[in-house]
């Protein structure tokens, strides 16, 4: 099978890539250059895209460098920066999953007649009951089924994960063993075009403007202060929301961007019993009932009942009161088992 491997310049698809080539297939290394701007930190520096070149030429597979900076900034960037001015949380790493590392990707495959393509992501594709599934990867605490949870039939059916099955230790003695540069990179832990030394505040201060917020009691509405950024604001928060030290600890609970206005309380008042996730994307055919629900990269999944919406929007009853999720948050939900992922959509 001639297979179009994305190569990021980690170890992950490095040994995805020995893999695909140990099993017999014919394969090309591609690396998306998607940020045109500063980066320190994620998976879009200079740096990452001379390791992918090089691991080509150990493993002994041509490479190629695709630039699709223009798409990563219309799909990814823009959304990013229009989030946080409306007041939305957002998930830029799943929308550049979405859009570019296997939209894009397939179109390019289909292009230059490839059978499939492959990334290095910890999770698996199985065939269950007839249906192609995204199951969680072998190695739980690498598990990575959350972020690639979009994928529709179509490109589940031409997609593969060569090192789903292998927990990350067993990556990086594979990686080792083959002398493989990337053997010990350490994993890409953050937004690539976020820089580690400006951070949130300095990207998005050159961007759009900053309001300053009154923060008040979400009980009596006495005025507690004044946060310098009320953008830079989501639920949850503690710190930076221009509170004095010392008094009892109070989180964001709730944000009027309307009136520019931050009430925060006790961390219980955060606790709900339902949600609503839009935007949906199934795995196969829309669930009703009974399923886990997942609502971050490497949370811990909670019982919840599931309807539809004539919206297309689903409800989500809680069995037990969770924290509330900020808006723009990725929601994913698994089968019972906590095995197979069955769609997923965004908090609304």
């Amino acid at each position: 099978m001639k297979v179009l491997m994305a190569l990021s310049g980690g170890v992950d698809s490095s040994v995805a890539a020995a893999e695909l080539l140990r099993d017999g297939h014919e394969v090309v290394g591609i690396t998306m250059r998607l940020w045109g701007g500063a980066s320190d930190t994620g998976c879009c520096s200079i740096a990452d895209v001379d390791d992918a070149r090089r691991v080509a030429q150990q493993l002994g597979i041509d490479h190629l460098v695709f630039n699709f900076t223009d798409d990563f900034d219309r799909h990814v960037v823009e959304p990013y920066v229009q989030a946080h001015r409306d007041g939305i949380t957002p998930n830029p790493c799943i929308e550049c999953n979405r859009h570019l590392k296997f939209h894009r990707l397939s179109e390019r495959a289909d292009l230059l007649g490839f059978d499939a393509v492959a990334t290095g992501h910890h999770a698996r594709i199985v065939e269950h009951d007839g249906v192609w599934r995204i199951a969680r990867g072998e190695d739980v605490a690498k598990d990575q089924s959350y972020v690639v949870h979009m994928l529709p039939q179509r490109e589940l059916a031409r997609t593969m994960f060569p090192i789903g099955h292998l927990t990350k230790a067993e990556v990086r003695e594979r990686a080792a063993a083959l002398g493989l540069r990337t053997a010990a990179k350490p994993d890409s832990q953050d937004v690539c075009f976020i820089t580690s030394t400006g951070g949130r505040t300095e990207f998005l201060g050159t961007r759009i403007p900053f309001r300053r917020a009154t923060v008040v009691d979400a009980i009596d509405g006495a005025v507690l202060g004044e946060a310098e950024s009320l953008e830079m604001i989501t639920l949850g928060q503690r710190r930076g929301i221009g509170l004095p030290g010392g008094g009892p600890k109070r989180y964001v609970v709730d944000i009027d961007h309307a009136t520019a206005t931050v009430k925060v309380g006790d961390d219980s008042m955060l606790d709900v019993t339902e949600m609503s996730v839009i935007n949906m994307v199934w795995s196969h055919d829309a669930v009703e009932g009974a399923v886990l629900v997942q609502c971050s990269a490497h949370g811990a999944t909670y019982a919840a009942t599931v309807s539809l919406a004539a919206n297309g929007s689903v409800q989500v009853q809680w069995q037990q009161p969770q924290r509330r999720i900020a808006p723009g948050q990725s929601v994913v939900f698994y089968d019972p088992t906590d095995t197979f992922v069955l769609g997923g959509g965004i908090a609304g």
